[in-house]
């Protein structure tokens, strides 16, 4: 495919836009107050961009503290696999 083909096959007009940015802001934590096509469509996508890195720090934060409890719990079971294998 083209990239001019590409290009048209994106296009969107303003209503659409309106539209996407309208369902953006209903996706973001305490949006149902704000959700009007009031709000800039660059201040939705910059709370939009926020929220999904505070989602990955949360994801990150999240998945340390699970191999950090997997870690203790292999101490832990380690030493009675071995007693079991040797029964």
């Amino acid at each position: 495919m083209s990239s001019r083909r590409r290009r048209s096959a994106l296009k969107l007009t303003p209503d659409e836009i309106s539209n996407l940015v309208l369902k953006l802001q209903a996706l973001l934590p305490d949006s149902s107050s704000r959700c009007t096509s009031e709000v800039p469509a660059s201040k939705t996508l910059e709370e939009t961009c926020n929220y999904i890195k505070m989602l990955h720090s949360e994801v990150d934060d999240l998945s340390e503290k699970l191999s950090q409890k997997l870690a203790s719990t292999d101490s832990i079971l380690m030493p009675l696999i071995e007693t079991l294998r040797h029964l």
